[in-house]
């Protein structure tokens, strides 16, 4: 067990301050977007000793995996722990599967193009479903709403742009006419011009304003995303998304090839180990709506919210629905003075990784102790076998299933 330090990064939608003031660090006038806790080649974290984590674990793979999941994985941490931070909207995007994700990695590997270069699209050859549980009040896109309620959102802004969609739903109200109102929006050769979009949010803003809008909260949402990205037709698209509310502790999990886009918030994030993504908007990133069109699915379907689950009397677990990780959350009490710590056994084994959210946590493994104060985290390798915390706080614990 060793102290595991994080990667940070800084993207322009980060906020200056949630990220640095958990870690306790002085806001610098950047934008700090995610801290990457995990084994990914482009961001390892750190551990104690001065070893990038994926170099420790290729090491000594069996040590730090353990059997089970080497024989399900390889030797790589399946998962990817991260803490985002949002102050503007994320781009418009999609995950690809395994099986797309392996091909295209493949074949971009063959062109000779380095992992790090901007002609890439695919930095790894994994799928990437996550898991987003908010820590603040959080909003997102997430997934296609059914085109009978998209086409009744659309009906009445009067715009061309807006009409000619609703015509393609209310004409095919299927995933066929979903997928052709989508692909009519951000499609390289059929891209609507920057007024186009201007006309769509100046229409959503009037009708919020004549309290005319048979969803408000999707008017507000475009609104503001023009704000940000004003001409690009990813704001148009949110038309057909389902809008999304997170309170703190309530989690959201976006399979590969759910359209999705984070707004704003912080929270929690845990995802198979990849950084594949494909952007159809909503960024100054690489757009490659082309590609994306190959992997989303349209098919209509309310945002997946996963429930928590007790686990003990301190303890909570999400369970999505993949192999590849699970995530629990752990609330210690502080006691009264003078008072015996209680001690607790956490759930879960292999490869874990540990980050205080608040408070002081002591982990405890056979032998050795480490405390974590918050914004701190911690590897466990597999064969350091059971875990044990105390203190009071909250501590997130990753681990595969």
């Amino acid at each position: 067990m060793q102290r595991l330090d994080g990667r940070t990064q800084h993207y322009a939608w980060g906020s200056a301050t949630a990220l640095p003031e958990f870690l306790g660090h002085p806001a610098d006038g950047r934008p700090w977007a995610e801290l990457w806790l995990g084994a990914h080649p482009l961001a390892p974290a750190v551990l104690a000793d001065g070893m990038a984590l994926d170099a420790a674990i290729s090491r000594d793979a069996a040590a730090s995996l353990g059997d089970g999941v080497t024989r399900s994985f390889g030797e790589r941490l399946p998962y990817l722990l991260k803490v985002i931070a949002p102050e503007r909207p994320l781009s418009l995007q999609v995950h690809p599967d395994r099986d797309f994700a392996a091909e295209a990695f493949a074949a971009e590997t063959a062109a000779g193009l380095p992992l790090d270069s901007p002609a890439r699209t695919y930095r790894d050859d994994n799928h990437k479903p996550e898991m987003l549980v908010a820590l603040t009040r959080f909003t997102a896109l997430c997934g296609f709403r059914t085109p009978r309620r998209a086409a009744a959102i659309l009906d009445g802004l009067g715009t061309d742009l807006t009409d000619r969609l609703h015509s393609l739903l209310v004409g095919s109200p299927s995933a066929h006419g979903m997928r052709a109102a989508f692909r009519s929006l951000v499609a390289t050769s059929m891209r609507p011009p920057a007024h186009a979009v201007d006309e769509v949010v100046a229409a959503c803003r009037a009708r919020v304003a004549a309290d005319a809008s048979p969803s408000p909260r999707i008017d507000r949402i475009v609104a503001e995303l023009a704000e940000h990205h004003p001409g690009d037709p990813g704001v148009v698209a949110a038309l057909l998304l389902n809008p999304v509310t997170l309170r703190p502790g309530e989690a959201l999990f976006v399979p590969a090839g759910t359209l999705h886009a984070y707004i704003h918030g912080t929270g929690v994030e845990i995802m198979a180990a990849s950084d594949n993504v494909l952007r159809a908007g909503l960024t100054a990133k690489k757009v490659d709506a082309d590609e994306m069109l190959q992997c989303v699915s349209v098919t209509a379907a309310p945002p997946l919210r996963v429930a928590p689950e007790r686990q003990s009397s301190v303890t909570v677990a999400y369970y999505a629905p993949v192999d590849d990780f699970e995530v629990t959350f752990t609330t210690l009490p502080e006691g009264e003075e003078g008072e015996e710590r209680s001690v607790h056994r956490l759930a879960g084994g292999g490869p874990r990784i540990l980050l205080a959210l608040e408070g002081r946590v002591r982990l405890e493994t056979g032998e050795d102790a480490l405390d974590l104060l918050a914004g701190q985290a911690a590897f466990v390798p597999a064969a350091d076998g059971p875990l044990r915390v105390s203190g009071h706080g909250r501590l997130v614990q990753a681990c595969v299933p």
